[in-house]
């Protein structure tokens, strides 16, 4: 497992989402994330279900043009075969999908972990639980405590896309896994982030911080960092 402290520290991080359509339009957004104080970014292609080369080259763009940037990408329905199309040096892969309920890790969250093994893989996984249009689970702690040996950031989010996840679940979630890290990938706005600050270590926000579905909104990514203290 990696260790996610070693690499952000103790502080709340933020990574902007940016759904791509080409380098050139990722390119420009990863800009305003960085100049707007955010640790990193997450890419995310809605065209990569058959083919992840527009993926793959956007965060190779990214990585050579903003080398100190922490670049994250998310194959979307490709899931935890997204590893196998992980560029060099990019940092961090997020699946919707992790394959963990409180019953365990099904046999491809297995397969997952001696494939990063194999691959000697040295980024961060951001693994999803009761996550927004996945089967949802009916012991919420249990099935955090299942995620910990398999999953470096548990992550979740809201029902919906743009809906926050209830405090109390990042309450119950923190409570079951006690240090580990967890992160929020929906709903989250510089006018609520402050409430989840004790329950959640990662913040990728898209909706709020955009101007439209592929366009992150300057003004509003700053404010977001600056509710975080960047």
């Amino acid at each position: 497992m990696n260790n996610f402290f070693e690499t952000f520290g103790s502080r709340p991080v933020f990574l902007p989402v940016i759904h791509v359509t080409n380098a050139t339009q990722a390119l420009e957004n990863a800009k305003i994330a960085a100049g707007s104080g955010a640790d990193g970014v997450f890419i995310i292609d809605h065209g990569t279900v058959t083919n992840p080369d527009r993926l793959v080259k956007a965060g190779e763009v990214l990585m050579r043009h903003l080398p100190s940037l922490w670049v994250g990408l998310n194959f979307l329905d490709l899931g935890l075969g997204g590893i196998h199309f992980m560029p060099p040096g990019a940092r961090g892969l997020w699946v919707d999908e992790s394959g963990i309920t409180e019953d365990g890790p099904n046999v491809s969250a297995i397969r997952f972990q001696v494939t990063q093994e194999r691959l000697r893989w040295s980024g961060l996984y951001f693994g999803s639980i009761a996550f927004k249009y996945q089967p949802e689970v009916n012991d919420l702690a249990k099935a955090t405590r299942a995620a910990m040996p398999f999953v470096d950031i548990i992550t979740t989010s809201g029902k919906r896309t743009g809906e926050p996840p209830t405090v109390e679940k990042m309450r119950t979630m923190r409570e079951a896994v006690g240090v580990h890290p967890l992160a929020i990938a929906s709903g989250m706005s510089s006018e609520n982030v402050e409430e989840y600050l004790p329950y959640t270590n990662c913040f990728l926000v898209a909706t709020k911080i955009s101007r439209s579905f592929t366009e992150l909104d300057p003004k509003e990514t700053r404010e977001f960092a600056k509710r975080l203290g960047k």
